[in-house]
């Protein structure tokens, strides 16, 4: 009992007490290396599916957008119940933060397996809605399949490496997202080519990746190294708790959902053009993912530095850690970005040697680079709402870049510039988001003064 609460007091101490610099860096290093990693496996399977083909390389984008609904409800479950969790850390409420963890927990697992159990039967028609030419259609199939046979554990992985993530132990965290992620690419290089298997082999290297890192993750919170636990007798089945994980989660659903439905649109207008027109988006899409997981990762370092110190009250910390992850995600996200501008062409044919994919993809990733310095102030501003309870404003702020902007830009780009237009709706989208933003964080900041001043009031 001394022992825990020592270790509760010492992690206390350093959410609280440490030099902002040094904490955000510390919680968002692991983070952006777990990110790179993976990100570096996207890359690896885009470019080993891309031998099989165009069409196999359109059905690794495709089922993209089916992932990302997998994610949405992951990360809607650990960030729901990661957010209150860290308040409650920060208040000194480890039963409270036990509770939520728990059932967010729960709700994943059950969410993730009845989208599996759901969308098995509703197959072919799904592989369609998301995208798929009638080439493209079979491939997709054969991957998805594995997908939703892991759907569970890839929903409750995501949760279970965002609640490491808010009590402050992100490092656990990596090494659960590292072992699936290298594994991964090992697999793929086994299975697609030592045995033959093509796209099958993607699709069952991902499968087991996800389940062998999905117990890594879960096996934190079983042996102690971990302030909360995750025990069945700990959920709450009241509707009140599990509609507070709901709620505090929902920015990061709606994120997640409109990002499955941005990609769902742009491979179905970039199907008009042909399967490689499709192949190239998705190249796209996974470079220009890759390059913002670098600031998404130093902004998920951000969120439990502001989640916890606003639970302990501490506001200019908060206010400190804005500031500094938004001005080092713009700088590494610069010169992150300025290599992929200049080297484009290179870039592409690594995942596809095709002239045709190669000459829309580069216009395209050109103009993505060029804009996605606008990023990193829409993300912190989204993630601040989000971390500190602000549900309205982080549901609006999360739904700009994929949705509430890019879907109707994209359709009228689509309608009116053809191709071109479909290559400059993502970019035109970052820079109206970018605007809005400004004036978003100033409504943020603006909420953690006032929070100050209500806390100062209440101890006069």
């Amino acid at each position: 009992m001394e022992q825990a609460l020592d270790q509760q007091n010492r992690q206390y101490i350093k959410m609280t007490e440490t030099p902002i610099p040094k904490l955000v860096a510390t919680l968002a290093v692991p983070t952006v290396i777990s990110m790179m990693v993976t990100n570096v496996y996207n890359v690896v399977d885009t470019a080993f599916v891309g031998t099989l083909g165009n069409s196999a390389s359109g059905a690794v984008g495709v089922v993209f957008g089916f992932m990302s609904i997998l994610q949405a409800v992951g990360f809607m479950c650990g960030q729901g119940a990661g957010s209150i969790m860290s308040r409650s850390l920060g208040n000194k409420d480890i039963e409270g933060a036990t509770r939520y963890t728990s059932t967010g927990f729960f709700m994943s697992l059950f969410l993730g397996a009845m989208i599996g159990i759901c969308s098995f039967f509703l197959l072919d028609p799904l592989v369609y809605a998301l995208g798929s030419t009638v080439t493209i259609a079979p491939y997709a199939k054969d991957y998805i399949l594995w997908i939703l046979l892991a759907a569970p554990f890839m929903t409750a992985s995501l949760t279970l490496n965002n609640l490491l993530r808010y009590e402050g132990r992100a490092k656990l965290g990596m090494c659960g997202l590292m072992t699936g992620a290298v594994l991964n690419i090992a697999g793929d290089a086994v299975l697609i080519f030592g045995f033959d298997l093509g796209i099958h082999g993607a699709g069952i290297s991902t499968a087991v990746s996800q389940t062998i890192s999905f117990l890594i993750l879960l096996s934190m919170f079983l042996t102690g190294r971990t302030q909360t636990r995750i025990r069945i007798s700990c959920v709450d089945i009241h509707l009140k708790t599990a509609g507070n994980v709901a709620a505090t989660g929902f920015p990061s659903l709606l994120r997640q959902v409109l990002n499955s439905v941005a990609t769902i649109l742009l491979n179905g207008s970039a199907a008009v053009y042909g399967d490689a027109a499709v192949a190239a988006m998705s190249i796209v899409s996974r470079i220009a993912f890759f390059v913002m997981a670098l600031a998404i990762g130093i902004g998920q370092g951000f969120q439990p530095v502001s989640s916890f110190n606003f639970g302990a009250r501490k506001y200019d910390r908060v206010k400190k850690a804005f500031w500094f992850t938004w001005i080092l995600a713009e700088i590494l996200l610069v010169l992150t970005v300025i290599p992929v501008f200049v080297f484009a062409e290179p870039f592409v044919r690594l995942f596809r040697d095709d002239l045709q994919v190669v000459d829309y993809a580069v216009r395209a990733l050109r103009l993505q680079s060029a804009t996605l310095i606008g990023v990193p102030l829409t993300m912190v501003t989204e993630m601040g709402f989000q971390s500190t309870g602000q549900r309205l404003l982080a549901s609006f702020s999360s739904s700009l870049r994929s949705g509430l902007i890019f879907i109707p830009v994209l359709l009228l780009l689509a309608h009116t510039r053809g191709m071109a237009g479909i290559q400059e709706a993502q970019p035109v989208s970052f820079v109206l988001s970018f605007l809005v933003s400004i004036v978003l964080s100033r409504i943020f900041l603006q909420h953690i003064d006032r929070a100050r001043e209500r806390t100062e009031s209440d101890q006069a």
